[in-house]
């Protein structure tokens, strides 16, 4: 198994060519992305898999959020990214347990996604629609879902997720 460890700034290029190849270039126009517009990756829960050459493998991402109008706070996980020679490998489902792991011992409470249930529920994912969560767009209420990182964490939590407070949307340029 390749060793995890923290993203580092040199593997911004391969990334962009990571996530193209796993998820296709339309991959923006999805309704996550839009919390992602403008905010910062958590840094602390950005995490990599190379090779002895330094090829990036695999990788993991997190983005703050909140939801409802309290404005819990929480973490979106997404996108995690395997290159397609290696997957079947298991660096996604490693990828995903050190992060969580990370995620807890750093204190978040809440973590949502959108992906396929089948891969994220043995993590301890549940449908997010069934706790009142919502996205502001059309997502397949079967692969919104959300766990709790401390129990109890979803209690009196509801409504739609948004950016976190204080954060701002850039636009780009017509």
């Amino acid at each position: 198994m390749f060793p995890i460890s923290s993203e580092r700034p040199q593997d911004a290029a391969q990334l962009e060519t990571l996530l193209d190849l796993t998820f296709g270039p339309d991959r923006s126009a999805k309704t996550v992305y839009r919390l992602r517009e403008g905010v910062a990756p958590i840094k602390a829960l950005s995490f990599a898999v190379r090779d002895s050459e330094a090829k990036l493998l695999g990788s993991i991402r997190y983005w703050p959020i909140s939801i409802g109008s309290a404005a819990a706070p929480a973490v979106l996980l997404g996108p995690v990214a395997v290159h397609p020679d290696y997957q079947g490998q298991g660096i996604g489902r490693a990828l995903i347990r050190h992060s969580l792991y990370a995620a807890t011992r750093q204190g978040h409470k809440l973590c949502v996604l959108v992906g396929d249930k089948p891969y994220y529920e043995p993590f301890g994912f549940v449908n997010a629609p069934a706790y009142g969560l919502e996205l502001p767009g059309w997502v397949d209420p079967e692969r919104f879902q959300v766990m709790e990182l401390a129990p109890g964490a979803l209690q009196g939590v509801s409504g739609m997720i948004g950016k976190p407070p204080g954060s701002r949307t850039r636009r780009k340029a017509a």
